[in-house]
């Protein structure tokens, strides 16, 4: 489908840039009159899907970055199912009571009512179609007393040692379909680890559904052998391989003699992030052509074998909405030794949302794992300070997180804890951060290779720290943009990345100076990113990239 609901042909996008074309020269004169326009932004609008430095992320988010959430029908309430709002009856039982309910009804909403409800347990989101609904972030409130550590066990690292894996997984809210729950919770409760994708630990015994041919990254539509298994609304994901020479990799990187000339053998953490795992929704099948939701997020060769497979049965058009979680107050644990008392997570999941929530005191506020096409709308992390504000891991793609605040924390750090910020790591791709007010943080690319990722319109106190494990890879792929971001404290710490990341965009930020975290950059030579507006931030038009990118084909 298009952006403005009907289908996206290509008749309709020759038009749409012609119409560009022809306009680029009123649309220039009458935006120099309201900021300043970087020459790169006119020649995004020229070939937006194909930019060498900036993806095209406008339909990042729900329902490709649709503004108002479905709204279904009420099936349950959990007073019904014996919630009190009394501060001492556990409330989880008849909670997550009424979710299962409206699971079995095929879906629907389950409504919190104004109040306080204690919470001993996690509430779980397993069937699509269920949306758990508050009367709002300030009047609905959940009091969670117990951490997944207690609730589920001790989560240990792939990677050994005494790390704990809730550092970056899991929450006391948390939407994932039931196949991977039940994974989950075996290989913990066994001390192995689970890998949390689209495809398991027995990643190659998906089936594949028909190989692709070659394509262009950018491309709406691909050419299949076999079309027989696919329709329009399928989700089905697209597996690319690496070879011997890690040349997708590369490709990832924006390809050239750095990312030629790199080690990829040793980064165990990255290699294991790949096959890359992309999911989409097909829009229409001719024969053996189908167009698909989104472009092409890279290239596809026959050396990466590029496939459309099978997956774990996605959880899709679920949500949680006008709530506030909050977690007993317990001091932040040691570094990457978190217990669990996570905010909220969405895992395997695909159009699903999150709406006007807090989640208070946690250790991690809210997470995506292996999510794509998700949208975190007016969320809010508060208390005393989280390891991982935000986290975006395990190849999740197309998300939108925007209108976002991170609090400044209500008590000191303690010694030996970490603040990140809004991570993305584990090859995760075209997400969006959009309209965030970070007071405290930093943009926390955790290594593992992210590429063509975007973070606009943003003020951050820039207090954080990045992580990310050597054997994680590189810091950055390609087309990774900063666009219009406000340092209040003039720290650099990934902000500038022209220096950092191939291929990529810095344009709008306010004039910053390193400190004791000074990068160098993984690739050598010339990295080919562009640094536009530099010392200039609300002046740069369009101001927030996500939504003149929304807006631009419509």
């Amino acid at each position: 489908m298009g952006m403005s609901g009907t289908h996206l042909t290509r008749r309709t996008l020759l038009a749409a840039a012609t119409a560009v074309a022809l306009g680029a020269t009123t649309v220039k004169a009458a935006a120099a009159e309201r900021g300043e326009v970087p020459r790169i932004w006119e020649e995004y609008r020229r070939s937006p899907f194909t930019h060498p430095q900036i993806p095209y992320v406008g339909r990042a988010g729900h329902r490709g970055g649709a503004t108002r959430f479905p709204r279904p029908r009420i099936v349950a309430d959990v007073t019904d199912h014996g919630a009190v709002p009394d501060g001492t009856t556990d409330c989880a039982p008849a909670i997550n009571r009424a979710i299962a309910a409206a699971g079995r009804a095929g879906g629907g909403t389950v409504t919190i009512p104004p109040g306080a409800f204690r919470i001993d347990g996690l509430i779980r989101v397993g069937d699509s179609g269920v949306v758990l609904r508050g009367a709002g972030s300030g009047r609905t409130t959940l009091h969670a007393t117990k951490n997944l550590t207690e609730l589920i066990g001790a989560y240990g690292s792939r990677y050994g040692g005494d790390k704990s894996a809730w550092s970056w997984a899991g929450g006391l809210i948390w939407l994932a379909p039931q196949a991977r729950w039940d994974s989950l919770v075996a290989a913990v409760r066994a001390r192995d680890w689970p890998f949390e994708g689209w495809t398991g630990n027995k990643r190659d015994e998906w089936r594949a559904l028909t190989a692709v041919e070659p394509a262009k990254q950018g491309s709406w539509t691909v050419t299949v052998a076999d079309a027989g298994a696919l329709h329009p609304g399928r989700l089905v994901l697209l597996r690319l391989a690496d070879d011997p020479a890690h040349t997708l990799l590369q490709h990832m990187a924006g390809g050239g003699p750095g990312p030629a000339s790199y080690h990829w053998d040793d980064k165990t953490k990255l290699l294991s992030y790949v096959p890359y795992e992309w999911p989409v929704r097909i829009t229409r099948v001719r024969g053996r052509r189908i167009t698909l939701e989104r472009p092409l997020p890279l290239d596809l060769r026959p050396e990466w074998n590029p496939q459309l497979t099978t997956h774990v049965q996605e959880l899709t058009g679920s949500g949680v909405e006008g709530l506030t979680l909050d977690v007993v107050e317990t001091p932040m644990s040691p570094h990457l030794l978190d217990k669990g008392y996570n905010g909220v997570v969405l895992q395997c999941a695909y159009d699903c949302w999150v709406d006007d929530v807090t989640v208070r005191n946690v250790d991690n506020g809210f997470g995506l794992v292996a999510a794509s096409a998700c949208t975190l709308r007016r969320t809010r992390v508060a208390g005393r300070g989280s390891h991982h504000p935000y986290f975006c891991r395990e190849g999740s793609h197309d998300n939108l997180v925007e209108d976002f605040t991170v609090e400044q924390r209500t008590v000191p750090a303690p010694a030996d804890t970490q603040l990140h910020g809004i991570n993305v790591e584990g090859l995760s791709s075209y997400n969006v951060w959009s309209r965030g007010d970070m007071q405290m943080g930093t943009f926390d690319s955790h290594r593992g290779l992210p590429f063509a990722d975007v973070r606009t319109d943003i003020t951050v106190n820039n207090n954080g720290r990045h992580g990310g494990d050597a054997n994680a890879g590189p810091l950055f792929g390609a087309r990774f943009t900063h666009w219009n971001i406000r340092v209040t404290n003039g720290r650099a710490g990934l902000m500038k990345i022209d220096g950092l990341a191939p291929y990529s965009a810095t344009v709008g930020l306010n004039t910053v100076s390193e400190f004791d975290q000074t990068d160098v950059p993984d690739f050598t030579g010339d990295l080919r990113s562009r640094l536009e507006l530099y010392g200039t931030t609300d002046a740069v038009r369009p101001r927030n990239l996500h939504d003149a990118q929304r807006e631009l084909l419509r």
